[in-house]
C-alpha cells in the first residue's frame, strides 16, 4: 500500500480521516447516526457491523500502523480479545499462552474456556521449547504478550511466528505495551495484533475502546463473530479515538525517553530492589528486544526495599497518581496484585513472579526531573514512617 511508504506521525495525522465535504473542516466530521439507508447504497452502514463512517476510517488508520490489510475497533481491549480469539477456536481446539499476560486475558480464559470446550495451556518460560512442548494436535492458535503486562517480560517474535508456521498456527500478540509506535509484529511474521486502544492510542485516560488489524481474510473471520457479540465502538468515542491518535507518534516518544531515563534513576537507587523495563541493559529480555523494538516504552515494574510499604508509598506520591489505568500523557502507579491480577489469586501471582509490592509505572510526558523529585519526597515519607515504626 501506497500510505505504508509514509512516515509515522504522518500515518497517524492523516490517514483514516472522514473527508468534510459540505464544510471542508480540517478535521473528520462525526456522524453520531444510528440509522442509515439501506436502499439504493453500496454499504449497508449500522453501528454494530463496524461500518459506520468514522469506525471504517479509523480502522484504516489503525491497520496502516500495524502494517496490516485491515482492522476492527471495538468497545474495549477485553471485546478485542476475546473475541479474535473465540473467531478463531471452536470446542475440541487448543491455544497455547505465553504465561506471562494481562490478568483479564488469563480470567478469560481459566473461567471462560472450559464453558466452551477449548483446551489451553499456558507456557512455563518463554523460550522456543517452552511453547513447542505445549503444542498438541488439535493446538490452533499461539499467543503472547511482549513487553507482558506486568513484568516486562520480552518474547522473541521471530521464535513465536516461526514456530506458528512449523505448526500451520495462528499467532496472536497483544501489542498494548509497545504500541506500533515501538514495535511493528506483523514485520516478524505474527499474523494478528490486537490492542487495548484505551492505552496509547487514546493516551488522555478517557475512553475505552480495543482494536486488532490483520489480514483481510482473518478479519473477515473475526467480523462474522463480532458482528453477532455487538462489541462495538459508539462512534462519539470512535471519533475522540482518531484525534487522540494524531499525536501517540510523539506521545510515545517523549514517555520512551522519559520511561529511560527514570528506569536508570530507580536501577541505581539504594531504597529499589528490582527495576523491570527492557531498556536497561540488564534486562533478560533486553538483546532480544532491541532486535524488535523502535523503543523500549512507557511502562515499567519496579520493587521498594522489602522493609518500606509499597501501599503507603503509592498514597504519598504528589504529583504521579495512583491510578488504575496506563499509557496516560500522566505518569501514574498502580499494584497489580490489587487490580489488574487480582483474579489470578495469591498463590498464582506469586508462581508467576507478581509479589505483592511490585509497583506497575506508567511513565507519562512530564519532565523527570519533577517525577524524580515527587519519587523521592514519596520514599522519605515512606522511610520516616517505617522508622518510627521500629523504634
Amino acid at each position: 500500500m501506497e500510505s505504508k511508504k509514509k512516515g509515522v506521525n504522518t500515518i497517524c495525522t492523516h490517514v483514516g480521516a472522514v473527508e468534510d465535504k459540505l464544510f471542508k473542516g480540517a478535521i473528520s466530521p462525526l456522524y453520531m447516526s444510528s440509522s442509515y439507508a439501506f436502499q439504493d447504497v453500496d454499504t449497508k452502514r449500522y453501528p454494530r457491523y463496524f461500518n459506520t463512517p468514522n469506525q471504517e476510517a479509523l480502522a484504516k488508520k489503525i491497520a496502516m500502523l500495524e502494517h496490516c490489510d485491515a482492522g476492527l475497533i471495538f468497545g474495549s481491549g477485553m471485546a478485542a480479545i476475546s473475541t479474535t480469539a473465540m473467531a478463531f477456536l471452536q470446542a475440541g481446539d487448543h491455544i497455547v499462552l505465553q504465561g506471562d499476560i494481562y490478568g483479564g486475558t488469563y480470567s478469560l480464559v481459566v473461567e471462560q474456556f472450559n464453558k466452551f470446550g477449548i483446551e489451553y495451556s499456558f507456557t512455563e518460560g518463554l523460550e522456543a521449547s517452552d511453547f513447542e512442548e505445549k503444542i498438541k494436535s488439535n493446538t490452533k492458535v499461539i499467543y503472547v504478550e511482549t513487553p507482558s503486562n506486568p513484568l516486562l517480560k520480552i518474547t522473541d517474535l521471530r521464535m513465536v511466528s516461526g514456530l506458528a508456521k512449523k505448526h500451520g498456527l495462528i499467532s496472536m500478540i497483544d501489542n498494548t505495551f509497545a504500541s506500533p509506535i515501538n514495535q511493528i509484529p506483523s514485520k516478524f511474521g505474527i499474523d494478528i495484533m490486537i490492542h487495548s486502544a484505551t492505552k496509547y492510542m487514546g493516551g488522555h485516560s478517557d475512553m475505552c475502546a480495543g482494536a486488532v488489524a490483520c489480514s483481510k481474510e482473518s478479519i473477515d473471520k473475526i467480523f462474522h463473530l463480532a458482528k453477532n457479540l455487538g462489541g462495538s465502538l459508539s462512534d462519539y468515542t470512535v471519533w475522540l479515538l482518531e484525534r487522540s491518535m494524531k499525536t501517540m507518534g510523539i506521545r510515545v516518544k517523549a514517555q520512551n525517553e522519559n520511561a529511560q531515563r527514570m528506569a536508570e534513576f530507580l536501577n541505581t537507587h539504594e531504597d529499589i530492589d528490582t527495576v523491570y523495563y527492557p531498556g536497561l541493559p540488564s534486562h533478560p529480555g533486553h538483546e532480544v528486544a532491541k532486535t524488535q523494538m523502535k523503543g523500549f516504552g512507557g511502562m515499567m515494574s519496579f520493587e521498594l526495599r522489602e522493609d518500606l510499604d509499597a501501599d503507603l508509598f503509592q498514597k504519598s506520591l504528589q504529583l504521579i497518581k495512583a491510578s488504575m489505568s496506563l499509557a496516560g500523557v500522566e505518569s501514574t502507579v498502580l499494584s497489580p496484585a490489587q487490580t489488574s491480577h487480582t483474579l489470578l489469586g495469591a498463590e498464582e501471582r506469586k508462581n508467576r513472579g507478581i509479589s505483592d509490592g511490585l509497583i506497575r509505572f506508567s511513565v507519562g510526558i512530564e519532565e523527570t526531573e519533577d517525577l524524580i523529585v515527587d519519587i523521592e519526597q514519596a520514599l522519605a515519607k515512606v522511610k520516616s514512617k517505617t522508622s518510627v515504626a521500629t523504634r
